[in-house]
């Protein structure tokens, strides 16, 4: 089986460094472990390498931005690029790449599936969405807010490493992280406001991509409304850097809002939440918004705490509930990484994929490995 995945936007210095551009790189890894995969993305050279775990990786040169927007490539290579194909995964549906793929999918009369990551725009009168024989989303609001078809949806979720995010005994746990773009809806403004008296926050992350004001100018709001607080600024972290992160915070807290400090209405906030399953893979308890598909990762007051998007007094209390008390947020710490290993491991996220593939192509082509399951994920 030889699977092409396209996605529109690279994850890294490259390119950005969001939920939705890791998911694919990080899918694709696991993928090929079992099958002949490469990860198509866009950029200004064109590049082709091969990772040491197996996936092939290409960067095809985009010739303009469609709108000037990131998601939005436009590479006259990407058609040949995917040639050969037995099935092709895009990952955006609403991209131009997305759009382009699935196409091209159709024909040469390969099948195209599609993730999902919560890019706004048109979908051709309906006729996009008939493009794709499957959708599989990130989670159960994900498929809901995308209205695709029930019978050709299936809940894939999305995982973590357990082996590279893992628990330090010998790590000391003090205060609250936040890993994420500093962008409006992610509610770090809130998250400042809602610091218990003497707690210390760590925010790492690069700023966001809002192209005006009042939004570009988002992270000089949050150096102001950190003043006279513990509040330290990390900037982008380097990959390698992101586990001791998880390790020393006593909490991790992902207040996203649906309504942003300017009035602005978020219509999809978060889909999944991979920085909350980092977190939780790495043991530490989550404090993060009941809002989209995180109430189906976070179980409350088993792994972490839901409180109400915007709520600043609520945040404020489940943040000091485990601030205050070690052995719980242990204890929570304990079961989430329990979790993590049961059903959100990238791993199993493959597999969910895998028999997706196998339903589309027969499971004849499932690949020379078999099941992925004969590695342990602890």
């Amino acid at each position: 089986m030889r699977v092409i995945h396209v996605a529109p936007t690279p994850f890294g210095p490259d390119g950005l460094l969001g939920g939705g551009e890791r998911y694919p790189l990080e899918l694709a890894r696991a993928l090929a472990t079992e099958v002949d995969c490469e990860l198509i993305t866009f950029g200004p050279r064109r590049q082709r390498w091969r990772e040491p775990g197996g996936l092939r990786r290409r960067t095809l040169r985009a010739l303009a931005f469609l709108q000037d927007h990131p998601a939005h490539p436009l590479a006259a290579a990407l058609p040949a690029a995917l040639a050969g194909a037995d099935l092709v995964h895009t990952h955006h549906m609403r991209s131009v790449p997305g759009r382009v793929a699935a196409l091209t999918a159709r024909a040469r009369r390969r099948p195209a599936v599609v993730t999902d990551h919560g890019l706004q725009g048109g979908d051709w009168v309906g006729l996009l969405p008939r493009l794709f024989a499957r959708f599989l989303t990130v989670s159960a609001y994900s498929a809901r807010e995308l209205g695709a078809s029930p019978a050709r949806t299936r809940v894939i979720y999305g995982g973590a490493d357990p082996r590279r995010f893992a628990p330090d005994p010998a790590a000391s746990r003090d205060g609250v992280l936040f890993v994420g773009r500093l962008t409006p809806h992610k509610g770090v403004d809130r998250l400042i406001a809602a610091l218990p008296p003497g707690a210390r926050l760590r925010v790492a992350g690069s700023t966001g991509h809002d192209p005006a004001p009042p939004e570009r100018d988002y992270p000089l709001l949050l150096g102001q409304l950190a003043t006279g607080r513990d509040v330290a600024f990390l900037g982008p972290v380097p990959e390698p850097a992101l586990p001791a992160l998880y390790h020393q915070a006593a909490v991790l807290a992902l207040p996203s809002v649906q309504r942003t400090c300017y009035g602005r209405e978020v219509r999809v906030s978060e889909l999944l939440g991979l920085v909350v399953l980092e977190a939780m893979a790495s043991g530490t308890p989550v404090v993060c918004s009941r809002l989209g598909g995180l109430p189906e990762i976070v179980q409350h007051g088993v792994t972490g705490f839901l409180a109400e998007p915007g709520d600043v007094a609520e945040l404020r209390e489940r943040l000091a509930e485990l601030l205050g008390d070690p052995a719980r947020a242990a204890r929570l710490g304990r079961n989430a990484r329990e979790l993590v290993l049961e059903r959100f491991t990238w791993r199993a996220c493959a597999e969910r994929c895998l028999a997706v593939y196998a339903e589309l192509l027969g499971p004849g082509n499932r690949g020379p490995g078999g099941a992925m399951g004969r590695a342990a994920d602890g």
